[in-house]
């Protein structure tokens, strides 16, 4: 009963935010980062850019061992995020934090950074955080298709989502360029990059 109750709130998340049009994490990429936390016996995320919380409460029912930092930046995602974690009880093992990312420190090791937050930004999350993963930990990055038009700018017209388009680019070769760590992109849900730290 409680697994059906639980169920019927996650899917009433994902609705609402579809109907109000908050960014939310694609089916086929959610899957495959619940798979890798399966396999990799991962127990300590933190998440930049909450959103209402979906993809959180996805990541911490994997295991009752897991635990969860989240960051958003937008004041009201943000109090709907705490409201959905603690609907569906699981505020002992997600913590929401309301600001920028960047202005965080944590001294804190997670076993998977998963970067869904400001765009423009990735780089500089990368940057900030990479120096708080396990030595086995991995970034996970989502987005890096935006919806076709990294590939194909043509797609847009506007000038704000073309600038954004460059900045998700810029991206893309930082992470090929990257010397310390490597990244494998998949094309999946709307882009997914795994970056693991190379080996000496």
């Amino acid at each position: 009963m409680k697994e059906l109750r639980e169920l019927k709130e996650i899917s009433q998340i994902k609705s609402e935010a579809r109907e109000n049009q908050v960014p939310i994490i694609m089916d086929e990429g959610l899957g495959f980062i619940l798979d890798y936390i399966k396999k990799n016996d991962v127990r300590f995320i933190l998440e930049i850019g909450t959103a209402v919380a979906y993809s959180a409460i996805q990541f911490a029912k994997v295991s009752p061992n897991i635990r969860v930092f989240t960051i958003e930046y937008d004041i009201l995602r943000y109090h709907e995020a705490v409201k959905n974690v603690v609907n569906c009880g699981l505020s002992h093992q997600i913590t929401v934090f309301l600001g920028d990312a960047l202005k965080f420190d944590f001294t804190e090791q997670f076993d998977l950074i998963f970067i869904d937050g400001a765009k423009s930004q990735y780089i500089n999350f990368f940057e900030k955080y990479k120096n708080n993963l396990t030595p086995d930990g991995v970034f996970i990055s989502d987005n890096l298709f935006f919806h076709g038009m990294v590939e194909d700018i043509s797609k847009t017209k506007n000038y704000s989502t073309i600038k954004l388009i460059r900045k998700i680019r810029r991206y893309i070769d930082f992470l090929k360029a990257n010397q310390e760590f490597e990244t494998t992109f998949l094309e999946i849900g709307d882009g997914v990059a795994v970056s693991k730290r190379k080996e000496l």
